[in-house]
């Protein structure tokens, strides 16, 4: 696993403050309109969002998907994916998805609570699931889903500074998306827009 690049130590978040933020039940939005006052059925999925408890500073856990993967090759994801028959709730998606992925088993991860479900345009309503890591333990990336597993310091993703809106052409129309460069990773996407809409809960 990749170590988290130097921080100013000075760039601390409040705990306390960040465990008050979270949902304590997941909370879906308004379906999206696909055309006119059609609905399109979305797939629901789930992540988990781990918060590892470090010091001087907490850190995320992210994985850069491995590149012959058919969707998302390449690109930094929170572990996660699509909620199976046998779930029976998000975090259990979540943790499962990240036992799969990363190694990482349930009893280092202490449920903090949720944050607002976010809807991609790929066609997935995904449940973001806030989970507490306490070192020590063990991460083992699964290599037919995972290329590599870093962490980056959480005040680093919180910082509007580090924020960035880029937009590229798709279908003959501009698509509009977070970004958060990170030394060699760049985070966009329905990752960066899941970590910015903790940032703005924080912000109050």
């Amino acid at each position: 696993m990749t170590a988290p690049m130097p921080l100013d130590a000075s760039a601390e978040v409040n705990l306390d403050r960040l465990r008050s933020v979270f949902l304590r039940q997941p909370a879906a939005v308004r379906p999206i309109a696909a055309s006119g006052a059609e609905r399109r059925a979305l797939v629901a999925a789930a992540v988990l969002f781990p918060i590892v408890l470090r010091k001087p500073w907490p850190t995320v856990v992210l994985t850069r998907r491995a590149a012959h993967l058919r969707d998302h090759p390449g690109q930094i994801s929170f572990p996660g994916g699509r909620v199976e028959a046998g779930d029976s709730s998000p975090e259990q998606t979540a943790l499962r998805e990240a036992m799969e992925e990363i190694g990482l088993a349930p009893r280092h991860v202490e449920i903090a609570g949720f944050l607002p479900e976010y809807r991609t345009g790929s066609g997935y309503r995904i449940t973001p699931v806030a989970g507490f890591l306490t070192p020590p333990f063990a991460l083992h990336p699964d290599p037919s889903e995972v290329a590599e597993i870093f962490e980056v310091p959480l005040s680093f993703l919180l910082n509007p500074a580090n924020h960035q809106r880029h937009s590229r052409e798709r279908r003959g129309s501009a698509r509009h998306f977070f970004a958060i460069p990170y030394g060699p990773y760049f985070i966009w996407g329905a990752t960066a827009g899941i970590i910015i809409s903790l940032a703005r809960a924080m912000a109050g």
